[in-house]
């Protein structure tokens, strides 16, 4: 027998945990269904009948249509299987009793408690650059600089970009607030800003954008007035160190502020990794902690789920404000709400965008949706907080930073090397992936399938506090720190 699994019994379909044979047998009982092709890991096979133009089900809701009669045994697939998304959609409020969180004993942490009261995971400093035409000189500052700090702080890293410069409004203001809420990061012990001196984005407004209290630890440079930026930049990087030197003190999990992310999922991202992240949203949530879910184009549908959970009718609307906008954003383009998934996510076995939905908004797991923020806003309260951002990875992990996350839970079912600005825990849906990429992959949730969600979880929970504390991440170790910005606008 083929191990499967049929998430709801009201499913058409089972996922299956390993490849398999035509004339296998997956489930068992009356569940029972003889495979009528090869099917590999991941992908779905019929476990009923489901005629031409109905739904197909998976997760107890509809995962798009068959367009051809498909019988029980089928590989269910992009050959049978198509979207039903189309555009923007009226929503309506049917709110849902907020699930009870457990109630568990509160771990700790060691963190970097700073004064307003914010708690960082890493103490380092962060050289910001406004503009491209500084990015490779902001590196330089970092690479040397780092070795002249010592064990002062835990690293000194250099986050560049392409832009602050040729825009214009909205889309000049979002690259500026992106690079203030990253100097105002409580992972940043002190930051250098490395400007130009002819750009758009200027040192003095991005600095009124940054909360005064906070200017104390921040160093500005500008090239285009220095005799010797490299020089000057090391000096000012050293400064820096000697102030942020600081202990790590011990803190409740409720003062970690979680991002969660997917990227590169899999048919088995929704069965294993994405549930056991939700599970670990609930923890940090119930805790009193802060939880930020993003990836709006990745929750399209399956966002009614969210917006059931909504604290009351004003957050309701914003989450319908900022997925309907995002839909116009693509129709606006000419593009089809539903240009997802990817060629990765299809070879894992994901055919539409409502099944890869469904799999991904389980990364916020059953918590109270208590607030909704745009692109470039911080997470302002306690609980779940869903923030405006696509699905790319580097520019939505990025926005989670920005937003405050201080740890982000990153699922995965291909693998990535990608790291960003903070500690990124790469957990892999499968067992095989975590095997072949152990330079990738911090955590192997494909456990759940052999060990189970509780025993994984706790298992989960100890590996992020762990690196809250200081364990480095695998990202980290192999130096990938990167950041990407939403470019919305024009280009001069």
């Amino acid at each position: 027998m083929a191990k499967a699994l049929r998430v709801d019994p009201h499913d058409s379909v089972a996922t299956l945990l390993e490849d398999a044979r035509r004339g296998d047998v997956i489930l068992d009982g009356a569940d029972a269904t003889i495979l009528a092709a090869d099917v590999p890991r991941g992908h779905k096979v019929a476990v009923i009948p489901v005629a031409a133009g109905s739904p197909v089900a998976k997760y107890g809701f509809p995962i798009g249509l068959a367009t051809c009669a498909i019988p029980a045994g089928a590989h269910v697939h992009t050959h049978n299987l198509k979207t039903g998304l189309e555009g923007t959609l009226a929503y309506r409020y049917s709110p849902v009793a907020a699930a009870a969180l457990p109630d568990q004993p509160v771990p700790s942490f060691d963190g970097y408690v700073r004064a307003n009261g914010r708690v960082g995971t890493r103490n380092e400093i962060w050289i910001l650059s406004t503009v491209g035409c500084v990015a490779r000189t902001a590196e330089r500052i970092a690479a040397k600089a780092a070795g002249l700090v010592g064990d002062l702080v835990d690293g000194v890293h250099a986050f560049t970009h392409p832009h602050g410069c040729s825009q214009l409004g909205q889309d000049l203001a979002g690259t500026r607030t992106i690079m203030a809420n990253l100097a105002n990061h409580p992972n940043a012990g002190g930051v250098l800003i490395v400007g130009l001196g002819c750009e758009e984005n200027q040192i003095a407004a991005l600095m009124a954008e940054i909360p005064p209290s906070r200017h104390a630890m921040i160093r500005t440079l500008t090239t285009q007035a220095s005799d010797d930026e490299i020089a000057e930049g090391c000096r000012l990087v050293a400064e820096l160190a000697v102030l942020a030197a600081a202990p790590r003190t011990a803190v409740g999990l409720d003062r970690l502020v979680l991002g969660v992310k997917c990227g590169g999922s899999d048919g088995l991202s929704g069965l294993t990794a994405n549930p056991l992240v939700g599970r670990m949203s609930d923890r940090v949530a119930a805790a009193g902690g802060r939880v930020i879910a993003t990836e709006i184009p990745e929750i399209f549908g399956a966002e009614q789920m969210l917006m059931n959970r909504a604290a009351d009718t004003g957050i309701f609307d914003r989450v319908v404000a900022v997925v309907n906008d995002f839909k116009q954003y693509f129709l606006d383009h000419g593009e089809p709400v539903s240009e997802n998934p990817s060629p990765g996510n299809v070879a894992g076995g994901i055919t539409t965008l409502e099944e890869k939905s469904l799999g991904a908004v389980q990364k916020a797991g059953h918590a109270q949706l208590s607030d909704v923020i745009g692109y470039g806003e911080q997470v302002r309260g306690p609980g779940l907080t869903l923030l405006e951002a696509p699905g790319n990875d580097a520019v939505s992990s990025t926005a989670l930073a920005a937003a405050g996350a201080t740890v982000i839970l990153f699922t995965t079912g291909r693998g990535t090397p990608l790291g960003f600005p903070v500690p990124t825990i790469k957990i892999a849906s499968n067992t095989d992936l975590a095997t072949r990429k152990p330079g990738w992959i911090d955590f192997d949730a494909g456990a759940v399938l052999d060990d189970g969600m509780a025993a994984t979880g706790d298992a989960l929970l100890d590996r992020i506090i762990a690196i809250a504390g200081g364990v480095e991440t695998a990202a980290e170790r192999n130096g990938e720190r990167e950041i990407a910005i939403w470019k919305r606008g024009i280009t001069l």
